[in-house]
């Protein structure tokens, strides 16, 4: 069986970032349910050197939206990372979900053995199949940052589990 980077691709980042909304929603809820601040959630890092919760969404978001895209040969939407509130990320979310759901599975057709060059003309230019791009390189990178936005708002008290994390399916 043979399974298409489309599929293999845009319907998990739809799920996941679904998931994500979910759980971000939960947080919100949460924060004006016990009079919390926002901001300290939005905030959430699991380390000094980490990122906070807000650019763990917008890096998710961006890596569904850029690998997305290369695939199928569309550019690259640049969006500036502005959100500063929940129902900013969610707004990101629901733009980055809207973008890839108007990608045509079609464009994607021979993108496993398409070239993606990352970062050309510079000292750290990587190239790889679409199939290495997708699997090896975008996927890992997305759900790193989708899982530590949840283990943020897991580890913040938020009443989430694994079936919020995964979304539906």
């Amino acid at each position: 069986m043979t399974v298409s980077l489309y599929a293999a691709s845009v319907p998990v980042f739809q799920q996941m970032l679904g998931g994500l909304s979910d759980v971000l929603a939960k947080a919100s809820a949460h924060a004006t349910e016990r009079k919390i601040d926002p901001e300290a959630y939005l905030k959430l890092r699991l380390f000094p050197d980490m990122f906070p919760l807000v650019r763990q969404v917008q890096i998710a978001c961006d890596f569904a939206k850029s690998v997305s895209a290369r695939l199928a040969q569309a550019e690259v939407p640049a969006w500036e990372d502005n959100e500063a509130s929940f129902d900013d990320l969610q707004a990101r979310i629901a733009r980055t979900r809207d973008f890839i759901a108007g990608l045509d599975a079609a464009a994607f057709e021979g993108a496993d053995a398409r070239e993606i060059v990352l970062r050309p003309g510079t000292p750290k230019e990587k190239r790889l199949t679409g199939q290495a791009y997708v699997l090896a390189y975008g996927l890992p990178q997305f759900f790193f940052h989708v899982t530590t936005s949840y283990a943020l708002l897991r580890h913040a008290g938020i009443e989430i589990g694994k079936r919020d994390f995964m979304g539906r399916y």
